[in-house]
């Protein structure tokens, strides 16, 4: 059994824990989520927390200060998307971290307003970080209103293969599987510890050393896929991803982009997209590019047409 966390002395002034919350039009959920943070069991003088408003342009930056005044609110003047949203708050906390700063023992967590973080669950986390300096980055178990693993949580790349299977649905006809399960991980108890290709944007806790290795998060990517992206770019560089299912997370999912469903799953299927080209078109034959490809426009088509038919089973990617 492992000790209890312990952490380094804290440098006045200059916590481990960079924290951002990213905001579009969620005031309510962005201002819960920070209190969640600050009742944290992890010492509040080793973190700092942000706030990213992307352009929400509706009340959202006033409410927020008015709730958390001791919060910094960064206010994008529009709608940047998930990685030029949290790229703002990074390239702020990178520049202001000292000269002489441990970087291999200072993180990012990045965090979706949609987010209730259990008060164990940061300091879980970067416990974890603390013992494991191999890993880059680590996520939490994050649970849906209802229960239930949320998928994205813990992850493979799609690979061609695995982004077959998925978009054909023997992923979830055959669940427990490896061969068809490697992309959502559904074979894998969610219960245990694993090294995995990637976690969730929604919820992650980052090295900043392997930030300073692999740069801030790609803003070709507007909803999904810079996660993915990140991951990959980090594991490139010989760090390792882990999930850490003792760190739980509740997770509403989609707060911000219900509002937008043909956005969203026109994102969504981007996202696919530009994570095959960019990682895979390369050294793949281009009729398999096109094949991909093909796969994607055609889940896209009946992902909008399933959306316009039965609105109230709107399609949730992911």
């Amino acid at each position: 059994m492992e000790a209890p966390a312990t952490f380094p002395a804290v440098a006045r002034g200059v916590p481990s824990v960079h924290a951002v919350v990213l905001n579009y039009r969620t005031p309510t959920l962005t201002a819960t989520a920070v209190e969640r943070l600050q009742q944290s069991a992890f010492p509040q003088d080793d973190l700092r927390i942000w706030v990213v408003d992307n352009g929400s342009a509706d009340g959202s930056v006033e409410f927020i200060r008015a709730a958390h005044p001791d919060v910094p609110v960064v206010a994008a003047p529009d709608n940047l998307g998930f990685a030029g949203g949290n790229n703002l708050a990074l390239r702020r906390i990178l520049a202001e971290l000292p000269v002489g700063a441990d970087r291999a023992a200072t993180f990012v967590l990045l965090l979706n307003s949609d987010t209730e973080v259990e008060p164990h669950a940061l300091p879980t986390l970067v416990d974890f970080m603390h013992r494991h300096p191999e890993a880059g980055v680590v996520g939490p178990k994050l649970v849906l209103p209802d229960g239930s693993l949320d998928l994205a949580c813990r992850r493979g790349f799609p690979t061609p293969l695995r982004a077959f299977w998925k978009l054909t649905g023997m992923s979830k006809l055959f669940p427990n599987n490896p061969r068809f399960a490697g992309y959502n991980l559904t074979h894998l108890d969610e219960n245990a510890l694993t090294e995995v290709d990637s976690v969730v944007g929604a919820c992650m806790l980052v090295r900043v050393a392997a930030i300073d290795q692999a740069g801030l998060l790609d803003e070709d990517f507007f909803m999904y896929g810079e996660d993915l992206d990140w991951s990959y770019r980090i594991k490139q560089h010989g760090w390792k991803v882990y999930y850490q299912p003792a760190a739980l997370v509740h997770h509403v999912k989609g707060a911000s982009s219900r509002r937008r469903p043909y956005r969203m799953i026109y994102e969504f299927y981007r996202a696919m997209w530009l994570f095959h080209r960019k990682h895979y078109a390369k050294q793949s034959p281009r009729l398999l590019n096109w094949v991909v490809l093909a796969g994607i426009v055609a889940r896209w088509g009946i992902a909008v047409a399933v959306n316009t038919l039965r609105p109230a089973e709107r399609i949730r990617a992911g």
